[in-house]
């Protein structure tokens, strides 16, 4: 379902485009808020979408998906604060936007979901990262597919999107080296049915997009 995007105002944010998620600072575990006070209705499905950027899409599915949960991860701090003030500007209590690194703390943060948890993850043009000494701060690495796998529920699904083909090629390969997980489809639309900022400029200037979709078998 496609939806018109929201009418949000843009204010100038000035933050670096990549950071290194392997820095000292950004290995302090994600925080477990209280879900209570940061959603309307706790008790939903969660989607969680990692490297959520200034939260547009979120705050997109939000609108357009009262009756699921949203839960977006994101290492710059200056861009969650942003996320959050528009999530407020627009009444949307079905959203919330944490600032860290995801591969620290994510386990304890996904096992403190309130039921019935997670069904849905997204990870979508994350940080390329090109020279080979720097790839092992991509965010897709093993331990995060394994992390994923321990709290999707049955029936859950990963969508992951890249504009550049080498990352998702690795990306998917690290799914499908999990037995945790089946793949539903590759060289997909996309079954969000909202595209992000990047996906709407990559496929405005002709380029293509590269999708796999992924899913945890029912019991």
């Amino acid at each position: 379902m496609m939806t018109r995007p929201l009418l949000i105002a843009v204010m100038p944010v000035r933050v670096r485009q990549h950071v290194n998620p392997l820095s000292r600072r950004f290995q302090v575990p994600l925080r477990v808020p209280d879900w209570s006070r940061v959603y309307g209705r706790p008790g939903q499905r969660f989607h969680l979408d990692v490297g959520c950027g200034k939260g547009r899409f979120l705050l997109e599915m939000a609108a357009a998906h009262p009756e699921w949960n949203f839960l977006g991860i994101e290492i710059r701090l200056p861009l969650v604060e942003q996320a959050r003030r528009w999530a407020g500007d627009e009444g949307l209590t079905n959203v919330c936007f944490l600032a860290g690194h995801a591969g620290v703390g994510l386990g304890e943060l996904l096992a403190a979901l309130p039921e019935p948890g997670l069904y849905r993850v997204s990870i979508q043009f994350p940080d390329p990262w090109f020279k080979r000494k720097q790839q092992k701060r991509r965010v897709v690495q093993t331990e995060l597919v394994s992390i994923l796998a321990a709290h999707l529920q049955p029936g859950g699904q990963v969508f992951l999107q890249s504009d550049v083909q080498e990352v998702a090629v690795e990306m998917a390969a690290r799914f499908q080296a999990d037995s945790h997980y089946t793949c539903l489809g590759q060289g997909i639309e996309n079954p969000m049915g909202i595209p992000t900022e990047r996906e709407r400029s990559t496929l405005s200037r002709g380029l293509p997009v590269y999708r796999s979709l992924w899913a945890r078998p029912l019991d």
